[in-house]
């Protein structure tokens, strides 16, 4: 009789055929792990998404809120602005409509004009009326907080960014409504000739780089991002976002009123994005929009052009408050020493998903026009950002037929897709070693729609980055981050431009590029008469000023008196100079907030300088509490002082959604992911799935 074959023939049969019985073990259970990985991964994704999900047929947008659904609360808005020469006062009521059947706690982050100083809070509550009171913005949480457990009614409203601020109602009842109602002042806008306001209405939202931090965070918000560790505070600028049709009937409204008081004859007065009526009274004019109520889905902008000849080529205001004066100047430097400059133009582009729809056109029907202004004498590149950065040329070529042609065919193609990773390409348009020898200038022109959290660490590489470079930054879609843009062009000693819509990319490219192939007007020097404390003038280092852009200048100091002298180099070695006398001052109001937020403002700069953070902290919350404004540090806090919920009954949060940009595509940028390993590990356990049901048809057919 045969002997029995012996098991380590087997396993020898095993190893020709490339496995052992226990290597197959080992696998299925690996497979099996990354399976559930994968589903670990993905469950808390469709919860989250589960929480911004609309009940479609109801004409209501709903949130998963305490384990169940609920209404968020109705929202409608309305501005008043007064303007009154260079500063417009504004009063925002936010109105908070709960439909729902239980208490709720309202949160909602919305934008503010990035220049925009708040000063003032009422809550409304029913025929009640709490003023809200400055305090430093941890003690303003716990008053905040323990209100709220008390079921007292209370309002608290904070800022995240400069342009981004957060509204929390506790204790809304049952079928009622609240209304917050704030007051804040923002310069008035002027250059060439033309002066102009923005009241963002919403905004695009922002992409979040960075790998998320294990702290919990500290207050529940409603946003769809979780801190990282290059936006910790990610989870407060990123408010759920909805379409027009998936919230209520007449909810997210905006009413608009602006009182314009110009202080000179007005020619006539437009609006970029919406159709507007005006009727003029002496010299007062009351503008409107001539739909009425709007949906607050972009910003409303507005503009006015004095008069010809009646454009102002300076202008004094003078304010005393609390026993100090205040003083704001404008001088405007005419367009003498005009010279054609050879210059290398280095277009950046932002490709992203937020870019998607018509910013994307608008992205390149801007290259296109920047193309158009080249001389054969320049030399030029371009690059595009998204989750990547690509450049056209590995280094600029000159503008030749051949180069300009292949670079028209290339921007015709680029598409809006991936994330919004800015720094690598930042740190490409600004390496120094593609400047080329014989170029008067070396220009940057960013463009964009800005969506970005991690504005400060951007702000420090171009201010580290920038050498010998200019960066100017286009605005684009229909509610770009306007604090970045701004900044952004201060720090990299250029300027910046909005675009609407098409049809605003001829003019205002043409005049953005009509400054740029002008020299600009460098080594500013500002002389103040005696008295004045020059040394926290405002903005404290006066930047470079470019054809038509107008210097203004904030100090405070003695009753005006005496001259202010201005002296600058144009190209060429030839010297500008100016004098302006203060004691023809006209009143004002609110310069000292104005001088305050330009303070605040030099104090945040100097974080990128090395000044110690408790140092910022003091020196800002001095400032915010002496002058009653909203910064970093301070919040407004309004709190009644009788309850109205019984401590037994429960009290829902509802995350108050904003519109999506009119014109974005939300299937393609949704709510933009972070630079997280999720999709690699998604990818790791679909493989793992499928590696597993391979290995058990493949055990199951062995032993068949």
């Amino acid at each position: 009789m045969l002997p029995v074959q012996p098991l380590p023939i087997y396993r020898d049969r095993n190893r020709a055929r490339g496995l052992t019985r226990r290597q197959l073990r080992w696998m299925e259970n690996i497979s099996l792990w990354l399976a559930v990985m994968l589903l670990l991964l993905v469950q808390p994704l469709f919860a989250d998404a589960s929480e911004h999900q609309v009940a479609y047929g109801s004409g209501q947008f709903h949130f998963v809120a305490e384990g169940h659904r609920q209404p968020a609360p109705v929202l409608t808005t309305d501005y008043q602005l007064t303007v009154t020469g260079l500063i417009a006062e504004t009063r925002l009521q936010q109105r908070f409509g709960n439909d729902s059947d239980q208490w709720q706690e309202g949160v909602y982050t919305f934008p503010l004009p990035d220049n925009a100083t708040v000063h003032a809070m009422i809550l409304r509550a029913g025929e009640r009326e709490i003023i809200g009171e400055i305090r430093e913005r941890e003690q303003a949480r716990l008053e905040y907080e323990t209100a709220r457990q008390e079921g007292r009614q209370a309002a608290r409203v904070e800022q995240q960014r400069p342009n981004l601020f957060t509204t929390r109602l506790a204790n809304i009842p049952p079928g009622e409504a609240v209304t917050v109602e704030l007051h804040f002042q923002q310069p008035v806008a002027y250059d060439s000739g033309e002066f102009s306001l923005r009241l963002p209405a919403t905004l695009t939202p922002r992409y979040i780089p960075g790998v998320p931090q294990t702290a919990a965070q500290t207050e529940w918000t409603g946003g769809w991002a979780t801190a990282t560790v290059d936006v910790p505070d990610a989870h407060q600028i990123t408010p759920p976002q909805v379409e027009l049709h998936e919230v209520a009937e007449g909810s997210h409204n905006m009413t608009i009123v602006v009182e314009l008081r110009a202080g000179i004859p007005v020619a006539q007065v437009a609006s970029a994005s919406h159709q507007i009526t005006e009727v003029r009274d002496g010299g007062s004019i009351r503008i409107t929009p001539a739909a009425g109520a709007l949906p607050m889905d972009r910003d409303f902008r507005l503009s006015w052009q004095p008069l010809r000849g009646q454009e102002p080529a300076a202008a004094v205001f003078h304010e005393q408050w609390q026993g100090e004066d205040y003083v704001l100047a404008m001088l405007v430097p005419g367009e003498s020493g005009r010279e054609a400059l050879t210059r290398e133009l280095v277009l950046v582009i932002d490709t992203s998903g937020s870019m998607s729809g018509e910013s994307i056109r608008q992205a390149r029907e801007a290259l296109l026009g920047a193309l158009d202004t080249l001389s054969p004498e320049d030399s030029f590149n371009i690059i595009q950002f998204n989750s990547d950065t690509r450049q056209l040329f590995p280094e600029s070529v000159t503008a030749t037929a051949d180069n300009l042609a292949r670079a028209r065919n290339y921007v015709s193609q680029l598409d809006a897709r991936g994330g919004t990773e800015m720094a690598p390409a930042i740190r490409a348009a600004l390496a120094t070693e593609q400047t080329e020898i014989g170029r008067d200038l070396r220009q940057v022109v960013f463009v964009t729609d800005g969506a970005v959290g991690n504005e400060q660490a951007l702000f420090d590489q171009i201010q580290q980055d920038l050498g010998n470079s200019r960066l100017f930054t286009v605005a684009i879609g229909s509610a770009p981050n306007m604090h970045f843009m701004r900044q952004a062009a201060r720090y990299g000693r250029g300027t910046y431009t909005t675009i609407g819509n098409l049809s605003e990319v001829g003019q205002q490219l043409a005049a953005l590029f009509h400054k740029m192939q002008s020299p600009a007007l460098t080594d500013i020097q500002v002389t103040w008469p005696d008295g004045f404390d020059a040394e926290s003038q405002v903005p404290e280092r006066v930047g470079d000023l470019y054809l038509g852009e107008p210097l203004m200048l904030v100090a405070r100091g003695s009753t005006p008196q005496g001259e202010l002298k201005v002296e600058g180099r144009l190209s060429g070695e030839q010297i500008w100079q100016r004098t302006l006398t203060l004691d023809q001052a006209a009143p004002g109001s609110g310069i000292h907030r104005l001088w305050a937020r330009g303070q605040v403002d030099n104090v945040l700069d100097q974080r990128l300088s090395g000044l110690p953070e408790e140092s910022v902290r003091e020196q800002v919350l001095s400032l915010g509490l002496a002058h009653g404004l909203v910064t970093p540090f301070t919040s407004f806090v309004a709190i009644d002082t009788t309850p109205v919920r019984a401590k037994d009954e429960a009290l829902a949060r509802s995350a108050v959604p904003s519109l999506m940009p009119a014109g974005s595509e939300r299937q393609r940028i949704s709510y933009p992911q972070t630079a997280t390993p999720a999709p690699l590990l998604m990818l790791t356990g679909s493989l793992g799935l499928a590696l597993a049901a391979v290995l058990t048809l493949f055990r199951r057919f062995r032993r068949a």
